[in-house]
């Protein structure tokens, strides 16, 4: 059974950066691992997904300022955001859906195994 833990969260100003963890008690070689964000009133949105083997996809709103990456060795995955914004603020949360990101990453729909999330606060 899989079991994600995240960490990393914190409260930062805008253009600064963070880099999430999400560590796993079994291994992740055979998971893609997604990223998501749910802020307040507002429905889970998914932020990036890295399949199995290493590709990656990101939603409009983060790319090219978030880069997600995993290091199977240690059975975690990382979410490293710079240029932070006040509408990055959200709980982060980590989940793994089997080998791929799928065409409906961004739903979590096919999500296996979730963790408790990790706060993400950003303001002046």
């Amino acid at each position: 059974q899989v079991h994600l833990v995240e960490s990393g969260g914190g409260a930062v100003q805008p253009g600064q950066s963070l880099t999430l963890s999400c560590a796993s008690s079994d291994t992740l070689k055979n998971w893609a691992i997604g990223w998501f964000r749910q802020a307040p009133g507002k429905k889970r949105e998914g932020v990036s997904c890295i399949s199995a083997s290493g590709d990656t996809i990101y939603s409009d709103s983060v790319k090219g300022r978030f880069t997600i990456s995993r290091d199977n060795d240690n059975n975690k995955a990382y979410l490293q955001m710079n240029s932070l914004k006040p509408e990055d603020s959200a709980i982060y949360i980590c989940g793994t859906e089997w080998r791929d990101c799928g065409y409906a990453w961004k739903s979590g729909s096919e999500y296996e195994h979730w963790g408790r999330g990790t706060q993400v606060s950003v303001s002046s």
